[in-house]
C-alpha cells in the first residue's frame, strides 16, 4: 500500500503522513491524477503485485476523519480489501468502467500545470490566468479547483471548499470513477 498526496506543501503532507505506516509520495505535477483519471480525492485504486489494476477509481477512505462530511464509513472497504488480500475476492463493481478526460478536462489539467509551474517561478499573474481558465474548463474536478485553493492563497477546508462540494453534489457527484453517493450537507452542517 501506498500513498500519493497532490499536494506542493511538503510540510503539511509531513503532519497528515506522520501516523502513515505506508510510504506517501507527493506528486506536485499531478501525473498520478493524470495518468489515473483521478478527479476527485481520496481516491482509491487496487493494482496487484502485476501492476495489474484490479479495482478501478473509487472514493474511498482509510479512515472515518469524513464520515460526517461524505456520509461514507471506511468499515466496507476495509473489509473488502481483507476479503481481497486474505481470499482473492474481488467485488463486483471492480467491473467498473472508468471514464477518460473530455478534451475540456485535458486542456484544463494543461492550463493548471501551467498554472502551478508559472507561481512556482513567481509569475503570478500568468499564474491566475492559467488557474482561472482551468477552474472554467473544469469547475468540479476537486484536483484542480480543490488542489489551486492553497497556491492561490485560499483555504481547501474552508467556504471555498464547501462552495465546491455543494456545486459537486448538485451536480449529481460527477466521478471518473465507481460512482458513490455522498451525504448532502450545507455549509453550516
Amino acid at each position: 500500500m501506498l500513498a500519493v498526496a497532490i499536494d506542493e506543501n511538503v510540510e503539511a503532507i509531513k503532519e497528515l503522513a506522520k501516523e502513515a505506516t505506508y510510504p506517501v509520495l507527493i506528486d506536485a505535477d499531478h501525473l498520478f491524477s493524470d495518468l489515473y483519471a483521478v478527479s476527485n480525492v481520496p481516491t482509491v485504486i487496487w493494482v496487484d503485485e502485476n501492476d495489474i489494476i484490479i479495482r478501478p477509481n473509487a472514493g474511498e477512505f482509510g479512515s472515518d476523519t469524513f464520515a460526517e462530511l461524505t456520509g461514507i464509513s471506511c468499515a466496507d472497504h476495509m473489509s473488502q480489501v481483507k476479503d481481497w488480500v486474505k481470499e482473492g475476492v474481488i467485488p463486483e463493481d471492480a467491473k467498473h468502467t472508468v471514464e477518460d478526460f473530455d478534451q475540456n478536462e485535458i486542456t484544463a489539467r494543461l492550463h493548471f500545470r501551467i498554472a502551478a509551474n508559472s507561481l512556482r517561478t513567481g509569475l503570478g499573474e500568468v499564474s491566475e490566468q492559467h488557474f482561472e481558465k482551468a477552474e472554467e474548463l473544469a469547475p468540479l474536478d476537486f484536483t484542480i479547483v480543490r488542489a489551486s485553493m492553497p497556491l492561490r492563497g485560499g483555504n481547501p477546508f474552508g467556504e471555498e471548499f464547501f462552495d465546491l462540494y455543494e456545486k459537486y453534489q448538485n451536480a449529481g457527484s460527477p466521478y471518473h470513477g465507481i460512482p458513490r453517493q455522498t451525504a448532502k450537507l450545507g455549509k453550516n452542517d
